[in-house]
């Protein structure tokens, strides 16, 4: 059976390059042309404030409260689509830095910075899989019961955690061994320290979905 398609709104990502690098720029879906109502903005904070990261959660979210107005579903789709932009935009600095390389970086950071590539582009596709899997969620509507509620909630659980795995994996390696020498380490360090506050968020909106 074919998927439906996800809705402009949810599918647009911006690659906001002009003012920040890659690895830390907040590459985040494409605003919807409208100021949240109060009550969306009263549902996004209360929402945020469960979360480890409110002040990030809110920044990242309320532009979007249009879209998900007062549905857990669609707030944690906004939320993983949000953390699937900004491991996108992680994975490509990483990639960037190991095609084209940094002169003079020593060939043990070089090293590391290769292998974070690789964990980031496999957090990548975590993020991709449960921006997707929520979608499919969404498009339920009231169907969205049983089984496949919970085959859904629970595939978005397992690839976010795997997600927030490799996330560590690339920090851990480059900050034993470049942070204190390398610029392109530290880079990457923050970028991913960005990407797993937005995957800690999407991840704690998925576990509010109600199942029955």
């Amino acid at each position: 059976m074919a998927r439906r398609p996800m809705t402009a709104v949810f599918f647009v990502f911006v690659v906001a390059l002009s003012s920040a690098s890659p690895a830390t720029a907040k590459a985040t879906p494409a605003a919807p042309p409208c100021v949240a109502p109060p009550a969306e903005v009263a549902f996004l904070r209360a929402s945020c404030a469960s979360t480890l990261y409110r002040l990030t959660c809110y920044d990242a979210l309320i532009p979007y409260g249009c879209a998900f107005q007062t549905s857990t579903v669609k707030l944690a789709r906004a939320a993983a689509d949000v953390n699937a932009a900004s491991l996108k935009n992680l994975t490509a600095r990483a990639k960037e830095l190991v095609t084209h390389g940094v002169p003079g970086e020593a060939p043990a950071i070089a090293a590391e910075i290769r292998d974070c590539a690789s964990t980031s582009s496999s957090a990548s596709g975590h993020a991709k899989e449960t921006a997707a899997e929520l979608a499919r969620l969404d498009a339920m509507g009231d169907a969205a019961k049983g089984s496949q509620a919970r085959w859904a909630v629970s595939n978005a659980k397992t690839w976010l955690s795997a997600a927030m795995t490799n996330e560590a994996n690339c920090a851990d390696a480059l900050s034993s061994t470049g942070a204190a020498v390398s610029p392109a380490a530290r880079e990457l360090i923050a970028g991913v320290v960005m990407a797993k506050q937005y995957t800690s968020i999407a991840l704690s909106f998925v576990n509010t979905i109600p199942v029955s």
